[in-house]
């Protein structure tokens, strides 16, 4: 089922996330429409708070969606081939960061606006998998990028938190000006843009 992605500056994505006790059948099924929701609207990261649920779970796949998707994932990283996608996460939890990267990155609940983040360049996560099994993964690339941004998320943060005072305001009062663009709007400009929306 597709699910309703909030968009900013709902107040629901200010909301913090609840760890789960367990993961359960209703909670596969909330990871499962997740997953349908993020490929339709082409993005590779979806955090359960951006679709009204505060639970501790995110989605993420970075692997092109279909022959002459708009990023290009050839130079995925040796951790990056080493995690079976789509990556599904209970209760993530950073335990370890090293040092800084940058990417220009955009997401689903700012839908058309994009912002270089300065963010770890190589993580350590644990969490839950779907069989409720505790996992451990080192991640890098856009994969550790992708799932710092997806964690803000269960934190009630943007992207836009991330970013310096004026280029905040700047891309807040965009927002404000001129909203958001409308579903034909994305497609059409879609193969000219490069930049992922987590």
């Amino acid at each position: 089922m597709i699910l309703e992605v909030l968009k900013y500056p709902d107040p629901r994505l200010r909301r913090k996330a609840m760890p789960v006790e367990s993961v359960t059948e209703e909670l596969r099924a909330l990871a499962q429409d997740m997953l349908e929701t993020m490929y339709a609207e082409r993005g590779i990261g979806l955090a359960s708070i951006q679709v009204g649920v505060e639970k501790q779970l995110l989605v993420i796949d970075i692997r092109p969606m279909a022959e002459g998707d708009r990023y290009d994932l050839s130079n995925m990283t040796e951790l990056e081939k080493q995690v079976t996608m789509p990556l599904v996460i209970f209760n993530p939890k950073i335990t370890k960061k090293e040092g800084k990267t940058t990417y220009e990155e955009g997401c689903l609940s700012l839908p058309g606006y994009y912002e270089t983040v300065q963010r770890f360049d190589t993580i350590e996560v644990e969490g839950l998998d779907l069989d409720n099994q505790l996992m451990s993964l080192k991640l890098d690339g856009l994969l550790a990028i992708c799932m710092q941004h997806e964690m803000d998320h269960l934190d009630g943060k943007v992207f836009l938190d991330r970013l310096s005072p004026i280029k905040s305001a700047r891309l807040k009062s965009k927002i404000k000006k001129f909203g958001y663009p409308k579903k034909d709007e994305d497609n059409q400009d879609e193969d000219s843009s490069v930049t992922n929306e987590i």
